[in-house]
């Protein structure tokens, strides 16, 4: 890659397919910004796809043949017809009110982050000519990052929209997602409870057994402790941020889940409690997809 950018990806195939939108631009190629790069390549050669992110990682995504054009500089942006913004969720929120002065064309703005309350505050500073509909893929992998993107990520997995939005809703199900529509607040609500909780509490009874056995104990460990704790792998950067713009929603979430624990915790010379947990634990169990 050349020391200045953008740089456009010499090659690059072309169709006479008609694309959903003519030019797609990404701020953040990890593993959401990444996967939906790839997925979109492959669907609509005729598009252009447009990154913003760090040179290092412009550099693979170029290599990857996952981009089209790359940019460390919101400018590229200029005549997008949809930007997504899949950077950090805070991130997000301050990349958000620098669109108007770099997107000069209407467009559709979404987002991928695991909270909505902030960024559809941020949101409603923008001008008229822009479409804003919060967005949330719920698609992931333990491991974060542009290397770990694929473009079957999205396969039959949910796309969770703020707003309806007919060409919005197209892309999504053309990444092979399911787009459903959620309100601002009962996302955040609903997502405490089914990703934040469960991404704590994992890292937390990795850090808990990783100290008090170390090394040589977690060698006898078997598959348990590794399913139980599959997300304990997940960046702390990007969890930060959850945490702090979802505080409130995770604080009462973990008050329940501490109530539960410590109900357990009294319950242990009898083990009455342990196994209405159980027994309600399985039943739940069931109803959960894989």
């Amino acid at each position: 890659m050349a020391r200045d950018l953008p740089v456009i990806q010499p090659g690059a195939p072309r169709s006479s397919a008609t694309p959903i939108f003519e030019k797609i631009g990404i701020v953040g190629l990890g593993l959401i910004g990444g996967s939906i790069a790839l997925k979109s390549r492959e669907l609509w050669p005729a598009s252009l796809v447009i990154a913003v992110d760090r040179k290092d990682v412009l550099e693979t995504a170029m290599r990857l043949h996952a981009i089209d054009v790359a940019a460390d500089d919101l400018v590229v942006l200029a005549e997008c017809d949809l930007v997504i913004l899949a950077a950090p969720v805070r991130q997000n929120v301050s990349i958000l009110a620098d669109l108007a002065d770099n997107v000069r064309t209407s467009a559709v703005v979404t987002d991928t982050g695991s909270t909505k309350r902030d960024i559809a505050a941020a949101a409603a500073a923008l001008p008229p000519r822009f479409t804003f509909v919060g967005g949330h893929p719920l698609a992931g992998a333990a491991r974060g990052g542009l290397e770990h993107a694929r473009p079957d990520l999205f396969q039959g997995r949910p796309w969770l929209l703020t707003a309806r939005s007919e060409p919005l809703e197209s892309f999504v199900r053309a990444l092979g997602a399911d787009p459903r529509l959620v309100g601002v607040d009962e996302h955040d609500r609903l997502l405490a409870y089914l990703s934040h909780v469960p991404q704590l509490t994992a890292s937390a009874v990795m850090d808990v057994v990783g100290s008090a056995v170390g090394e040589t104990g977690l060698a006898l460990a078997g598959r348990g402790l590794a399913d139980t704790t599959r997300l304990a792998s997940s960046p702390a950067d990007i969890w930060r941020d959850i945490a702090a713009s979802n505080a409130d929603e995770i604080g009462r979430a973990l008050d329940v889940l501490i109530a539960r624990l410590q109900e357990l915790r009294r319950d242990l010379p009898d083990g009455d409690r342990l196994v209405d947990v159980f027994e309600s634990a399985a039943r739940w169990r069931t109803v959960l997809k894989p």
